[in-house]
């Protein structure tokens, strides 16, 4: 499994990069999985604006910064992303990068980890129903990965803190449990999108 883990928000002083490393650990201990993050702030886009949807626009112009993204997005085959929660939903940049999908993550699967109030929870649903219009599959069928409180419990290298480690229904068992399921249906979906070519 080739594997993004897309950090979605941009701020300055943001934490979510220490989750996205701690996911990185994770996927790095897994076997036959490529991890990779790509990180929103090293993609800046101009609002999206285009005059029709992407997927139906046989005369697309597609701004040269969102090409970058988009060139990125189509080399995995699976994404993780990474997201803290703002008013009740995704940062508006995360929201803007997906505006300008086509059908980079068609038929690809996709997890949610999160953090922020009420660890993220809200921001997971919201961007579940944000991607399963990219055609991608999201794992609904898991728990997702919120946690509250998130940066006292991951350090600035992505280490989890040996407590919450230790425990068998905890963040680590939780996002272990996801990952294995998103390389799943990535090992399938990859397996069926080459069939069908």
């Amino acid at each position: 499994m080739k594997v993004a883990v897309v950090i979605g928000a941009i701020r300055e002083g943001r934490k979510t990069p220490q989750q996205a490393k701690w996911v990185l650990k994770t996927l790095e201990s897994m076997d036959d999985v490529q991890a990779e993050v790509v990180d929103l702030k090293d993609y800046p886009m101009p609002l999206f604006n285009e005059p029709a949807s992407p997927r139906y626009n046989p005369n697309r112009q597609v701004d040269p910064a969102a090409q970058k993204w988009l060139d990125k997005l189509a080399e995995f085959e699976a994404y993780v992303f990474v997201t803290p929660e703002y008013n009740h939903s995704v940062p508006g940049a995360l929201k803007n990068a997906i505006d300008y999908v086509d059908w980079q993550l068609a038929r690809k699967p996709a997890a949610v980890v999160t953090h922020g109030s009420a660890g993220g929870a809200r921001a997971e649903v919201a961007l579940k129903e944000i991607l399963s219009e990219s055609r991608m599959v999201p794992m609904s069928t898991v728990p997702g990965v919120a946690i509250f409180g998130m940066s006292e419990k991951i350090d600035e290298e992505g280490n989890l803190d040996e407590a919450e480690k230790a425990n068998p229904y905890g963040p680590q068992a939780a996002l272990e449990t996801l990952l294995n399921e998103l390389k799943w249906y990535s090992d399938a979906l990859t397996t069926a999108r080459n069939t069908s070519k």
